[in-house]
């Protein structure tokens, strides 16, 4: 089997979910690193450092493993972390000659690796595979106010352009790349993102509450970053119109308290609205902690104006947790509209509140979105989506070789 590189500047894997640039990638990129060591193939993470003092490496399993290398200040901004490539790429090649590494392929999370991916592509002869996860035009196209740099912009372009290979998920965002980039993409596969449905699975409900110290009667979750292209103020807006439901309360999971302006600004709106008893925000917590979170629901929201695919809204499905989300992006290609949950085609907070109302209304309908979701999640699991990529690098690694041969 192959030696992969997987390129991760900004997010690391193992790194709280929901603070500082920690979200769906990050879970996408640990499983599907331990899938592909699962069979036979060696993965090394490249990613900053989060603690520069403790060990470079962590072993994510059997031919896995995360290696932090230094690249700027930890707190810099996502913005600003496009200085530090030089950085990143020679301590990367230092790991790389300390330890005898020669790596067949290259593969790319995110624009500012794919930046750093081109050059180690080109230095080192071998394809380079990018998933962007998310992408600027498709970003301003979903949210009005949302900006995005010129740089980035123009690096994605030159990307798509150069890349052997881009890995998205769904055909909708094959779709989007050729027609907001107008320009030639190079081989593109549709692979869906997945689930471990052994630690995503239903559990007792009354526990999962003691547990997380939880109240009784109604529990709508929501989880992710605290960012405004999640739409975390639509929910907490619908919560205000739920008339009939003021025992309902909203527990959102993520953000960080210290120093995140968006959660001060959710905070405020919700203290405005005289909710401050009904929602609580949890901060960022350890995935291991998130399946609790799911079945303590009664209900899951993903209000978003955009998700690349929506890991988490497949997560609480899998936890036999029915889901109201956006009609945006991933979620349309999982979630099916009055059966594992309600698909909302406007981000406003009247239709989630309507959708709300009837789910916390109606258990027997609750039990039976909750019995067709987790029937859903179940056939997503990773090992789908690792066993995809593998099709794609020995597809590309096979051309390589012959390519070399022939020259």
């Amino acid at each position: 089997m192959s030696k992969l590189a997987f390129l991760s500047l900004h997010g690391c894997p193992v790194a709280r979910l929901g603070e500082k640039d920690t979200g769906g990638m990050n879970v996408y990129i640990l499983q599907v690193a331990r899938e592909l060591g699962r069979l036979g193939h060696q993965v090394d993470v490249f990613t900053r450092c989060h603690d520069c003092d403790e060990s470079p490496v962590f072993e994510l399993g059997s031919n896995a493993r995360v290696v932090h290398v230094k690249a700027g200040p930890y707190d810099s901004t996502k913005e600003s972390l496009h200085r530090y490539i030089p950085e990143y790429l020679g301590n990367l090649h230092e790991f790389e000659s300390a330890n005898g590494s020669a790596y067949d392929l290259v593969h790319s999370h995110y624009w500012l690796s794919g930046w750093a991916g081109m050059g180690l592509s080109r230095e080192w002869g071998v394809p380079h595979v990018v998933t962007f996860h998310t992408l600027a035009k498709i970003k301003m196209q979903a949210r009005p106010g949302e900006k995005e740099t010129q740089l980035r912009i123009n690096t994605e372009g030159e990307i798509i352009r150069e890349a052997d290979a881009i890995v998205v998920s769904t055909q909708q965002e094959k779709d989007d790349i050729a027609e907001l980039y107008e320009t030639p993409a190079p081989d593109t596969w549709v692979i869906p993102a997945g689930v471990d449905p052994e630690l995503f699975r239903p559990g007792d409900k009354a526990e999962a509450r003691q547990r997380l110290g939880l109240p009784d009667g109604k529990i709508i979750l929501s989880v992710g970053r605290t960012e405004p292209l999640k739409g975390f103020d639509i929910l907490i807006n619908a919560l205000a119109l739920l008339d009939g439901h003021d025992d309902a309360k909203l527990v959102i999971v993520g953000g960080n308290r210290s120093r995140d302006k968006e959660l001060a600004r959710l905070t405020s709106l919700t203290s405005s609205l005289g909710l401050q008893d009904r929602v609580t925000f949890t901060g960022a917590v350890d995935q291991s902690e998130l399946p609790s979170y799911y079945n303590a629901a009664d209900v899951f929201v993903l209000p978003s104006y955009y998700e690349s695919f929506g890991l988490v809204a497949l997560e609480a499905m899998a936890c036999g947790t029915p889901v109201i989300a956006s009609r945006v992006g991933g979620l349309k290609t999982f979630i099916e509209s009055g059966k594992s949950g309600y698909l909302v085609p406007w981000q406003s907070p009247e239709p989630f509140a309507h959708s709300l109302k009837t789910l916390l209304s109606r258990p027997s309908l609750r039990d039976a979105f909750g019995s067709a979701a987790r029937a859903k999640a179940k056939t997503m699991d990773w090992s789908n989506s690792a066993g995809r990529l593998s099709t794609l690098y020995q597809s590309l690694l096979t051309a390589n070789w012959e390519s070399a041969a022939g020259d």
